[in-house]
């Protein structure tokens, strides 16, 4: 019989406020690629760079294996839901953090936990199901101090994946701006949306194609159809048309 923390809900309103999941161009360009092929399941990272970068170690409940920077983070977060919501806090468990493969469903779109800088997370050894648009009450309590520390959480995602938490696009570009990515920080790369993309900000993008005459499903992930939308959009429009949304294209979606 489900806990008080694993209760079902809906999905809460006004989801990770100002936070934005990464964006694959953001980690491709930050922390390099980390294996040169992926596929559905978990395969080892063989990126030098990136691997100098992984560490395991116990962030409070448990112990992961992830980016260094993403694991100091979460001893932090961990430490403050054992301080205020303690009940949750003694049913927490993981289901792992680094991976290298595919975002479930996709043929295209790397998960971050191939950076090792996302978590999923379980309550009372049980894993909230992908895609029913219900979530573990519990999660729902911890998710706005995931947000505090910039993590977005997975349940904003248009297929909800509740379990799931990841540092920010803009906690990314953080971490390598105070020099935290390897290397000596460097100018970071425009924001960009792109084939493999997901979140909010492409449901947007997919929704100013569909009002100027495309006919994209709008359903979160930058496919190859979304793309084909957007090289037809920029080649219309005088731009390259190489299918990358940055500032030039959204600029005229927004005319």
């Amino acid at each position: 019989m489900p806990s008080a923390i694993t209760r079902l809900v809906g999905v809460p309103a006004n989801l990770n406020p100002g936070i934005n999941s990464a964006k694959q161009a953001t980690m491709l360009a930050l922390l390099g690629n980390p294996r040169s092929s992926f596929d559905s399941s978990c395969r080892e990272v063989t990126d030098p760079r990136l691997k100098a970068l992984i560490e395991l170690d116990s962030v409070g409940p448990f112990r992961v294996q992830g980016l260094r920077p993403a694991v100091a983070s979460l001893k932090v977060i961990f430490a403050e839901i054992a301080a205020k919501v303690p009940d949750v806090n003694a049913g927490l468990g993981t289901a792992g953090m680094l991976c290298a493969r595919l975002v479930r469903g996709s043929d295209n779109a790397i998960s971050n936990h191939s950076w090792g800088t996302a978590i999923d997370l379980t309550l009372d050894g049980i894993l909230d199901a992908r895609g029913d648009n219900q979530v573990q009450e519990g999660l729902t309590r911890i998710a706005p101090i995931f947000n505090t520390h910039g993590w977005f959480w997975g349940a904003g995602f248009r297929t909800e994946d509740a379990m799931h938490f990841e540092a920010s696009d803009d906690l990314i570009r953080k971490w390598h701006a105070e020099g935290k990515l390897g290397g000596p920080p460097r100018p970071a790369p425009e924001k960009l949306l792109t084939l493999g993309d997901r979140g909010p900000d492409v449901v947007t993008l997919q929704r100013l194609l569909n009002s100027l005459g495309a006919d994209v499903a709008e359903d979160g992930v930058f496919g190859t159809g979304t793309r084909a939308a957007v090289m037809a959009f920029q080649g219309a429009h005088g731009q390259r048309p190489d299918g990358v949304v940055g500032p030039q294209t959204l600029a005229a979606l927004h005319v």
